[in-house]
């Protein structure tokens, strides 16, 4: 594994191309000992993010130790040998606020999540599922659909967090059943925000760049559902068609706390709110993610006063999964450093059509943003800015957005996942059944090829 880990990173030159100011003004370290030991650091950390259930040590440990080790290092190398200490300094900054724009934007929607649950909210749409008497085949399938409408709209990190709830709400124990539907929900979310500009942060990007206008992007719909629902039905067959455990005779029926479907609202408002921040405003979208969670706090406040609510939105706060926060800090951080040494601007020549051309390397961003991040990989192909078609950047905004689906953290809604289902949404249980999802991916990509290609139907 190791070995195809090190071959992966020396690939990522695959889309890290044209890297800017770091290649122009700082010198290449990539085959010094502070880059040759920096990428060992990286392997190992990846590593035993890997074999978490294995060693059972917390994804977030190796990750955060292997970010803020590399840069340590790189800072001594650069003080020892007298270079430029201002060039990581502004690295390390300008790395700070990429890494706090998401780092915020997921605090605010984990309490978010965390004030529904308490206001019974998930509760009570759990009971009204189980109520009706489907079974896990069906709970599968419903769970499934709602991810994928739900992230054009909302954002595929917070339509996996709010499904994976309903999930652990209906099940806590049963693996056969929140193994595949923690994969559906994962998959379904990162194939509905493939095709809405803003669904996921990569298609944002891609929309803000100018590489396509609104509806260029609403034509991987076909791709992107009929992915989603290969790898869908191929789950489905290990789902058992039991019905949960539950009495509806006996069942006490669970009621929303006051003001908690206005908190359902106040959510809704706030992912308008961040959209609206950075596409109209200019701004952070997790600035539009902090005014309504300012909003909810003044809310919270107006229900204690008029109604004598319990709700406690820093109460809520103290349940958030802060190792899935620490973990998108430690991997970026990682991926950052990496990035700064030389070892992601090797190359630019894999877009040349005399190598592998548009359409082989926008396949292969796929795997790549399944392995590192899909928001730098789409951040560093929009730097180098390879000469592309609309067809062409609409084919890599699909699959950096859905090929971080083939491995449990390659994407938001992935780690999202794993954190609200720890111990039983893990990588190895993802990678047992990651074939459904190559298989989906590969669909998808057939569709884009029948539909932009062939027919010129974009």
């Amino acid at each position: 594994m190791i070995k195809l880990l090190v071959m992966l990173m020396l690939s990522i030159s695959l889309t890290y191309a044209s890297s800017g100011a770091v290649s122009e003004l700082s010198p290449d370290l990539t085959y010094t000992w502070v880059g040759l030991l920096s990428l060992v650091i990286f392997v190992v950390a990846y590593y035993f993010v890997a074999t978490e259930e294995k060693y059972h040590i917390d994804k977030a440990k190796p990750a955060l130790f292997a970010g803020t080790f590399m840069f340590i290092l790189i800072a001594g190398y650069y003080a020892v040998h007298g270079l430029n200490m201002e060039l990581v300094n502004t690295e390390v900054e300008h790395l700070i606020l990429e890494i706090a724009e998401i780092f915020f934007f997921l605090f605010v929607a984990m309490t978010y999540i965390e004030t529904l649950i308490h206001m019974n909210v998930f509760e009570k749409l759990k009971y009204n599922l189980i109520s009706k008497g489907y079974n896990y085949r069906k709970l599968f399938w419903f769970t499934g659909f709602l991810a994928f409408f739900i992230s054009p709209i909302a954002d595929n990190l917070t339509t996996a967090l709010i499904l994976s709830t309903v999930l652990i709400t209906i099940e806590r124990n049963n693996k056969a059943f929140l193994v595949p539907s923690a994969i559906n929900i994962v998959v379904a979310a990162n194939a509905g925000g493939a095709w809405s500009p803003f669904g996921d942060i990569t298609t944002l990007m891609t929309w803000t760049a100018g590489k396509g206008d609104f509806v260029d992007f609403l034509y991987l719909f076909p791709a992107a559902i009929g992915g989603y629902l290969v790898t869908a039905y191929l789950l489905s067959r290990f789902v058992p068609q039991t019905q949960p455990n539950f009495d509806v005779s006996t069942e006490k029926v669970p009621e929303i706390m006051h003001g908690g479907i206005n908190v359902v609202y106040l959510g809704l408002f706030t992912i308008i709110a961040a959209v609206i921040a950075h596409q109209v405003l200019h701004m952070p979208a997790m600035w539009g993610m902090m005014f309504g969670l300012a909003i909810l706090k003044l809310y919270s406040h107006w229900l204690k006063q008029k109604h004598n609510s319990k709700l406690n939105i820093f109460e809520s706060m103290s349940k958030i999964e802060n190792n899935t926060l620490l973990f998108f800090f430690g991997i970026l951080a990682a991926v950052g450093a990496l990035y700064f040494i030389g070892w992601l601007g090797l190359a630019s020549v894999v877009y040349h059509p005399d190598v592998l051309g548009p359409t082989w390397s926008n396949i292969g961003v796929g795997f790549l943003s399944a392995i590192v991040d899909n928001v730098p990989v789409m951040s560093a192909i929009l730097k180098a800015n390879p000469d592309m078609g609309v067809d062409q950047w609409m084919l890599v905004t699909m699959t950096a957005g859905i090929g971080g689906s083939l491995i449990s953290f390659g994407s938001a809604a992935g780690v999202g996942v794993m954190g609200k289902l720890k111990g039983i949404y893990t990588f190895g249980s993802h990678m047992q059944m990651s074939w459904t999802i190559l298989a989906g991916y590969i669909v998808s990509v057939l569709i884009w090829y029948f539909q932009f290609e062939i027919l010129g139907l974009h």
